[in-house]
């Protein structure tokens, strides 16, 4: 049967998960996980909640799926060691750089790749094998079909969201929090800017980025028969009622292999929904599926109350047990309790007396220690012997019943052994003698003019499908020497394989080949096309140990995360040619959902739409390959007057992203930072590059 992961925002809601049915729980650690805003453990708590899963058979996962920095990954290593020591299952990671420390320092811990990891085909759950782990959670945005083919042919296990939250973004892909608030979500600190109102045609009582919560409780079926191994229930945010309320539902749906019924429905919409439900990415069909949070529910709080008096009085969660019961003369009374699992505890107590009257019996001592109520256990088997003549008082009995429990927990709660390496070390960079190299990325076939081929930039990043379509223009730039690499989309479904595969070959045989991408399985994929390959910032490069990870895994170069501070990058150990953007809107959101259409109401994504805040900041919106949408920056990164700084960060390159800008832009841009002009735009922004995140 699958596994039901559900979510554990705090000591209580670990209670009210395991209670409710949960066979496995997540929980966040101290900085170093997603929801940061959860009010998460201390070590203690930590420690007692890991016991009390592990007595009660349930798994416990521990999130530690942020970005680090380079003076963080010692702490976020030690947090992996208290987990792994406290005997948890597996460790969810984000951070290429820390999943490899992890690997290395706790080489028997299971890892599983975050969804923050955009997993989002078999090729990323591949490279997630390659990588050393066990179980991938994949993208919120697949469809069934795209599930089962991913779950058939993975070489590790497959984890689906099956309820809660949707992000409007791509996980792991969102910068627009970090952006426009400084809060990372990527850092575990999203301030959830896609549930505010935005202005689309004129109309700011709208909420286009804002998704009904995910429901896919009468899909469970489905799921499993696909080969996924593991669904979770997302809410880490939300209260332990909530957690108990959905845990028990789908935990009812999945063991008695049923639909929900109608009262569950409704019970799963009071709990907490955004307008109703959504199956849009699991069907396929998305054209409703936006919702915002409504009133409370009158009948929520008795709702709770109800949840809340279910899982805090007594023990609904009982472990199978057997028990024999020996009672000899002149010996202590002994007992044995053996589980499922191969524990098994020992305990002796009193010596009996012997009888005046009629003495023990096999039956009164079964019945004695079947009294398990209130513990953790449900006795299915109890055998007793006794010789004929003894006796022991009720209480000498109970008080064995209670060591030998005890003692079980101890056997159960017990943490697997598991070797402990040598903390990775900071990996030795080596300075560079040379200038940065000057990088062109263009959006459009019309910013690829001989003018800005004039300006001899040493590499030009230009769309795998515009490259394809308008090869021709290139030859202005390939004849000043420049290196064209193709950029492959920031999301690939296996759907889309083919056709990517297939244009990166028709490239190659015309003569490019370097691949500029920012995924591992997209990685897998051009290097299977014949491309070397070239990290972008979707890789999430936010540390040393990540930079280098990338160098082994054979790129050519990577670029440091926007979300950095340029004094961070600056102390990068550059094992691997490093490249930052210096200019450009940066890209805020990726995403299946298509807000132009949204916006004028039909399909015109070759006209670019606008969005505007309550601020008044204007936000383009693109298309992206697959019809997917990508949000840009209201203002554009501008430090061509920071040359000292750029020149100081030890940069192999400066890449100068143009995405709305017109032609003659994009060349005047150009020529600031090469010192040709002292053009500067209206509106601009330094980015994170001196403020950094939280």
């Amino acid at each position: 049967m699958m596994e039901l992961l559900s979510p554990a925002g705090s000591p209580e809601a670990v209670i009210a998960a395991v209670q409710n049915g949960a066979d496995a729980v997540y929980m966040g650690m101290g900085n170093f996980n997603a929801r940061r805003g959860a009010k998460n453990f201390s070590d203690e708590e930590f420690e007692r909640a890991v016991r009390y899963c592990r007595i009660r058979g349930c798994k416990v996962y521990v999130t530690l799926n942020t970005l680090v920095n380079d003076r963080e990954v010692e702490s976020a290593l030690k947090s992996a060691r208290l987990a792994s020591e406290a005997g948890a299952d597996a460790i969810l990671v984000q951070d290429l750089g820390l999943a490899a420390a992890i690997r290395q320092y706790l080489p028997d811990i299971p890892l599983h790749a975050s969804t923050q990891m955009s997993i989002h085909n078999l090729k990323g759950a591949e490279a997630a094998a390659e990588l050393g782990m066990t179980r991938a959670v994949l993208a919120r945005e697949l469809s069934l079909e795209q599930i089962r083919f991913i779950a058939k042919n993975s070489p590790i296990e497959t984890e689906v969201f099956v309820h809660g939250a949707l992000c409007f973004c791509h996980s792991g892909q969102c910068y627009m929090s970090a952006l426009i608030g400084q809060r990372s979500g990527n850092r575990g600190m999203c301030a959830q800017p896609c549930r505010l109102q935005y202005s689309l045609g004129g109309r700011m009582d709208d909420h286009p980025l804002s998704l009904r919560d995910n429901c896919l409780v009468d899909h469970l079926q489905e799921l499993e028969e696909a080969g996924v191994a593991c669904v979770k229930i997302e809410g880490r945010m939300k209260r332990p009622e909530y957690t108990a309320i959905v845990t028990k539902i789908y935990s009812n749906a999945l063991k008695e292999h049923r639909q929900p019924t109608p009262e569950e429905m409704e019970s799963l919409e009071k709990a907490f929904s955004r307008q109703g439900f959504t199956q849009g990415y699991f069907t396929g069909d998305k054209q409703d599926m936006y919702g915002v949070r409504g009133e409370a529910d009158p009948d929520s709080e008795r709702l709770f109350t109800l949840a809340r008096k279910g899982y805090s009085e007594g023990e609904l969660r009982r472990v199978p047990v057997h028990f024999y019961t020996v009672a000899e003369k002149g010996q202590p009374i002994k007992a044995i309790a053996f589980d499922d699992d191969g524990n098994k505890a020992v305990t002796a107590g009193r010596v009996p007396e012997k009888a005046r009257g009629q003495g023990l019996t096999a039956t009164y001592l079964t019945e004695q220690m079947f009294k398990t109520g209130g513990t953790p256990y449900n006795c299915v088997e109890n055998r007793a012997q006794t010789d004929p003549g003894l006796y022991l008082p009720a209480a000498a009995i109970n008080e064995l019943r209670r060591n030998l429990i005890a003692e079980l927990n101890e056997q159960r709660s017990h943490p697997p052994r598991r070797r402990v390496g040598v903390i990775p070390s900071k990996p030795k960079g080596q300075p560079r003698g040379t200038d940065p190299v000057m990088i062109f990325q263009v959006l459009t076939a019309e910013q690829l003019t001989p003018e800005l081929a004039a300006l001899r930039p040493q590499y030009l990043y230009v769309p795998m499908t515009v490259m394809a379509e308008s090869f021709e223009l290139l030859a202005p730039f390939i004849e000043q020497g420049t290196v064209p690499v193709a950029v492959l989309p920031r999301v690939i479904t296996d759907s889309e394989t083919k056709l990517v595969y297939d244009t990166l070959v028709g490239l190659f045989d015309r003569g490019i080949n370097e691949a500029l991408v920012g995924n591992l399985g997209h990685a897998m994929l051009a290097r299977a096309a014949g491309m070397y390959v070239r990290g972008d910032f979707g890789l999430n490069v936010f540390n040393s140990l990540t930079l280098d990870m990338i160098r082994q895994a054979g790129f050519l170069s990577a670029t440091a995360s926007f979300e950095l501070r340029l004094a961070q990058i600056r102390d990068l150990s550059k094992t691997l040619d490093t490249e930052m953007i210096v200019y450009g809107r940066l890209p805020l959101m990726v995403s299946d959902q298509c807000v132009i259409s949204h916006s004028s109401g039909r399909c015109s994504c070759q006209t670019p739409a606008q969005m505007a805040d309550r601020m008044g900041a204007v936000f383009p919106v693109v298309k992206e390959f697959g019809c997917r949408n990508v949000i840009y920056n209201a203002h554009k990164l501008f430090l061509a007057d920071k040359k000292e700084d750029l020149y100081a960060a030890n940069l192999w390159g400066m890449r100068m992203l143009f995405t709305t800008e017109s032609p003659r832009e994009c060349v005047e841009v150009a020529k600031v930072y090469l010192g040709l002009s002292d053009y500067q735009p209206n509106v601009l922004t330094r980015g994170l590059y001196y403020r950094g995140v939280e």
